[in-house]
């Protein structure tokens, strides 16, 4: 990765609080605080990590308000607010830099229908194709091999990476980034058990990505059976999680990978779930409900509960019971030993 930011610039991104020392270093390279050198950009974004800052030889180093390390010779501390997000809105100008849109305007390679919109701001790379109906918003990025079925719509300023399919009816408002592999509007998965044989249902609903929502690679949204899947505004998705149908999904809600919802589950405001955690279908979870990492949810959850553990349960009692099951080998034994000490006992009373 080559980038070049002088201090200069960085101070002109992250407006630091106040700022210690200073270099004359052209940043080409981030490191974490341990393997940093002269020319390169670090953070102390978890304080288990403080240690590190006096013995690092970064040259630029972003660190939190309290802490009070002084820098050494040709280093420039940058006291912010929050370092990790600092060090995000760094990385967003050096994503400007090193994956620059190409210029608006269809590839040759692409298939357009006649009939389909097309802003002329928008880039439809190679490959693609945009079915009848279909509209693409003011500068929108296809990357390359995009589908887009009939009558969906791409909002302003999405961005489609390679290998993504939006189905047929499907909506992504303003600001949409899907990742590689994406499939929205992939059918919901259901089927009536008739005359011995499993019969499809018709999936004849769709999806709506809310703005500026953030899906990982190979995370599916399926398609809802009437109506509408919904994921809410500013939602960031993982990668390889599984949405099923008419799932409606709050805003700002958090999904680690592999997480998967069954169908026509509701998910309020701000809910967050750990890596591979699954939610049963037909449920309420409420605003800011947390699911730890691998929990199994199969009842209503309200609003603010934190659960864990399968089936879930509130995390409090799930981490005791995880401490007494470790005790289990020792209670058993202890048991034998008492029915043993019981045998003993009746033997040498009967005699």
């Amino acid at each position: 990765m080559q980038i070049s930011l002088s201090a200069a610039e960085i101070v002109d991104i992250v407006r630091p609080l106040a700022s210690k020392g200073a270099t004359t270093a052209i940043i080409g390279g981030l490191a974490a605080l341990r393997g940093a050198g002269a020319g390169e950009l670090s953070f102390l974004g978890n304080v288990k990590y403080k240690a590190d800052v006096a013995a690092s030889a970064a040259s630029v180093i972003l660190l939190p308000p309290d802490c009070a390390v002084e820098p050494g010779t040709g280093q420039l501390f940058l006291f912010v607010e929050n370092p990790s997000v600092a060090l995000a809105r760094v990385c967003a100008r050096l994503e400007r830099t090193l994956w620059p849109r190409p210029a608006a305007g269809v590839h040759p390679s692409a298939v357009v229908a006649p009939d389909a919109r097309v802003a002329a701001t928008a880039t439809v790379g190679p490959l693609c194709v945009v079915e009848a109906g279909a509209v693409v918003g003011e500068r929108a990025h296809l990357q390359a091999q995009i589908f887009l079925g009939r009558n969906a719509r791409v909002g302003d300023d999405c961005w489609l990476m390679p290998g993504v399919v939006v189905t047929a009816e499907c909506e992504l408002r303003e600001r949409v980034r899907l990742h590689a592999g994406v499939v929205v509007g992939s059918d919901g998965f259901g089927y009536e058990f008739v005359a011995g044989r499993h019969e499809k249902v018709p999936q004849v609903g769709q999806v709506l990505i809310e703005r500026d929502v953030e899906i990982g690679a190979n995370s599916t949204i399926d398609r809802a059976r009437f109506s509408r899947t919904v994921i809410g505004e500013g939602t960031k998705i993982d990668n390889l999680v599984q949405i099923a149908h008419n799932v409606v999904i709050g805003k700002h809600c958090l999904f680690c990978a592999q997480v998967g919802i069954s169908g026509s589950t509701t998910i309020g405001d701000y809910a967050i779930f750990g890596g591979q955690a699954g939610v049963a279908g037909h449920l309420a979870l409420g605003k800011g409900a947390k699911v730890g990492g691998q929990a199994g949810v199969t009842r209503d959850l309200a609003d603010g509960a934190f659960v864990d553990g399968y089936p879930a349960i509130p995390i409090q009692l799930e981490q005791r019971i995880r401490v007494l099951r470790q005790r289990l080998p020792a209670l058993f034994r202890r048991v034998g030993d008492l029915e043993a000490e019981i045998v003993r006992l009746k033997k040498s009373s009967a005699a």
